[in-house]
């Protein structure tokens, strides 16, 4: 660990140096890049100086506690000796995980899509719950949210609905709430006061620039439509709606929320990417790892992630056993706890596969 940390010390100020010169200054792409570096190695250093401070204070304690020949003193020496050595083995941890290679998606907005799954209309309310949960975390975070496609419902929920988010982190905040959510609540339609078991599946897609999926359009086959929808005075007046599909994969992506045909076409265009993107990176994880990786990072999308039980109160996430009763904050967007117990996990299992 002391020589990759050496090394990162060296690349930290080698790149510290680069920024400074005004040849870097001068090329915006190579200082943009420069400084996306500079930052990802600040937490490790200052960490690094941390734990060089508390090696440093370790020795002299230690030397101290040798040579001292007053007994009162020798004691507060040997006191601080312990103390610091107790504290090593927690900041040579964090140092671990923050040596843990980045996930590279993990800088890049988000493309998310919401589906209702079993339930009917139930179903689809509670994809407009989980939407409205997330657009009230991205808003709390300020991280900008854009609706690029929704198939509505009559009663106010959604059978489908796509937007992005866009932010710094945004994709490494996210990117654990991919899977199947369960609801169990008290439809308002329901007279008799049952309560119904409901789910809707969630996908979290990395953004794709033009470089990292290239698109033939002789592969697209697009079609124009009028737009449909729940009503409202343009439904169904012009062609704007576009639909296209992906020969080679089959994948099919619609999208009719703008009122520009070329709007609706670059978001099209902009969620097939992501799309591609995703289905090779984890083509490309399926083949680094002949079993299955982790559930926490990487779940499957068929898997169920999380309860929401609102007669308890409570949210369930079942891949880290956590159990809470703050339902009312946390679909109001209060998320954070879980995210953060989800990042530690994962942080945890992948230095315990680096170790193994």
């Amino acid at each position: 660990m002391l020589n990759k940390l050496r090394e990162v010390k060296e690349k930290y100020l080698e790149t510290e140096r680069l920024i400074s010169l005004p040849e870097t200054v001068s090329d915006n792409n190579l200082y943009k890049k420069l400084m996306k570096e500079y930052k990802d190695l600040t937490p490790v250093m200052e960490k690094y100086g941390e734990y060089e401070k508390m090696l440093s204070d370790l020795n002299e304690a230690g030397e101290f506690m040798e040579s001292e020949t007053d007994p009162d003193m020798r004691a507060m020496a040997a006191d601080e000796y312990y103390s610091i050595k107790e504290s090593l083995p927690a900041i040579e941890e964090e140092l671990k995980i923050l040596l843990l290679p980045k996930d590279p998606n993990d800088d890049k907005n988000v493309v998310v899509e919401i589906r209702a799954g079993a339930g009917g209309d139930e179903a689809a309310l509670f994809a407009g719950v989980l939407y409205r949960m997330y657009s009230m975390y991205a808003e709390s975070h300020r991280y900008k949210t854009e609706l690029m496609s929704c198939n509505e419902t009559g009663l106010g929920g959604y059978r489908e609905i796509t937007f992005t988010v866009s932010g710094e982190g945004a994709y490494s905040r996210l990117k654990y709430e991919s899977g199947v959510h369960r609801v169990q609540r008290v439809p308002e339609t329901e007279s008799s006061g049952r309560i119904h078991t409901s789910t809707a599946t969630v996908a979290v897609l990395p953004e794709a620039e033009d470089v990292e999926v290239e698109l033939n359009m002789g592969d697209l086959d697009i079609e124009t439509c009028k737009s449909s929808g729940a009503g409202g005075q343009h439904i169904n007046k012009t062609e704007s709606a576009i639909r296209i599909l992906h020969k080679p994969t089959g994948i099919v992506v619609e999208c009719q929320d703008e009122r520009s045909q070329h709007k609706n076409k670059d978001k099209a265009l902009k969620i097939l990417r992501a799309k591609l993107y995703d289905m090779k990176m984890r083509e490309q994880a399926d083949k680094i790892a002949g079993e299955r990786k982790m559930q926490v990072g990487t779940g499957d999308r068929s898997e169920r992630i999380r309860t929401y039980n609102f007669p308890q109160g409570r949210i369930s996430d079942h891949r880290i056993q956590l159990t809470l009763y703050n339902l009312e904050a946390f679909v109001n967007g209060d998320i954070d706890s879980v995210i953060d117990a989800l990042a530690t996990q994962d942080a945890a299992e992948r230095l315990k596969g680096s170790n193994s």
